[in-house]
């Protein structure tokens, strides 16, 4: 039996490929052992166990990008989590890393236990964890072309996708147009009007909600429909028979299918998804972080499938002033989607089991 941990927890983006890939492996080897590091923050905690798999948890090493106290027990903090992934190492065949907070004490221990490990970065630009633990193996994956830093000759493999978002691309792809007519009809949307599709991805964005709030008047009087993922904000919003707001969307799939225009932060599993199922999208790079968001998008917007405008300037007015133009763009838009990231959980499992089996 083939012991396998994997690392990549916080936010969705870290997590659910780490999910795709785990699954791709279960599926092909049922008799392995599958953990996954976490902490007790993240989002892990609950969609981890949601998906089966067992959480080992570390201690939290968040690295301050300016100035500030935390600064000062970042070392420490550091030491007791590589320590804490020293023992959830032991008899570890294989640590496949997915970046995030988790990912950089693991790939340390994994690098002192020699463990050997395998790296997928999602973002177009790599995060710090990512780059540092690329120093320790020459086995990495991207979803993007990387030309600089360590991950220069990583293998580029797309973005694994979630189970369902790669089913309802099998099941859409003879009919794309009576897809999206189904779907609108499953979420209870009139089929005739046309369908925005908002979400600040899975923490939700109060940024965005704002704007909603204030504009989804307005469009309701244009015949415009918003289904609304608001996050923890949807418990003081209310819906109507134009508008639906939900803490989270589920069945982000049939959102997709349905939306002839998606609104949302440009995260890196935001944007393949988009590329997959959407049609077209309005994109709000989240303002803070290395700038990944702006460059995950990049690819959509010069297919012409895309915008983005910066968070500053998405205001009530700009969406009101721009949404019909926005909803003719999608509709010049051929409606289908994208096989790019179908095969990428497979294509990192196939790369698992060559390092398994010497990675020579």
């Amino acid at each position: 039996m083939t012991h396998i941990l994997f690392a990549g927890g916080g936010t969705a983006g870290h997590i659910e490929p780490a999910l795709a890939v785990a699954r791709q492996w279960k599926s092909a080897h049922p008799q392995d052992r599958i953990d996954f590091l976490g902490t007790s923050t993240g989002l892990e905690t609950r969609l981890i166990p949601e998906a089966g798999f067992n959480l080992l948890l570390i201690t939290k090493v968040r690295i301050a990008r300016s100035l500030a106290p935390s600064l000062i027990l970042a070392p420490l903090t550091l030491i007791k989590s590589i320590a804490q992934c020293l023992t959830h190492l032991r008899g570890v065949d294989l640590l496949v890393g997915f970046g995030g907070y988790v990912s950089g004490p693991a790939y340390i221990a994994a690098a002192l236990r020699r463990v050997p490990i395998v790296i997928h970065e999602a973002n177009a630009k790599p995060g710090m964890a990512n780059r540092l633990g690329a120093l320790f193996t020459k086995h990495t994956a991207v979803a993007y072309p990387v030309t600089t830093g360590s991950l220069a000759h990583s293998l580029i493999v797309g973005l694994p996708l979630k189970e369902n978002i790669a089913l309802a691309f099998s099941r859409a792809e003879q009919n794309w147009s009576g897809a999206r007519v189904a779907a609108k009809s499953a979420l209870g949307f009139d089929g005739q009007k046309p369908l925005i599709f908002v979400f600040g991805g899975s923490q939700g964005s109060a940024a965005i909600n704002s704007v909603i709030t204030e504009s989804k008047g307005e469009l309701a009087v244009r015949g415009i429909q918003i289904l609304h993922g608001a996050g923890g904000s949807a418990q003081i919003m209310s819906s109507d028979e134009n508008y639906q707001v939900h803490p989270y969307i589920s069945d982000m799939a049939t959102a997709y299918l349905a939306a002839d225009l998606i609104i949302s932060r440009s995260g890196a599993v935001t944007c393949a998804e988009v590329g997959t199922l959407g049609k077209f999208a309005l994109f709000i790079p989240l303002p803070v972080g290395n700038g990944e968001q702006r460059l995950n998008a990049a690819e959509l917007v010069s297919s012409a499938r895309a915008e983005i405008c910066d968070q500053r300037e998405f205001t009530s007015s700009w969406l009101i002033g721009n949404i019909e133009r926005l909803l003719a763009k999608s509709a010049q838009c051929q409606a289908s989607g994208s096989a790019k990231d179908i095969q990428a959980a497979a294509k990192i499992a196939s790369l698992m089991e060559f390092v398994l089996a010497g990675g020579k």
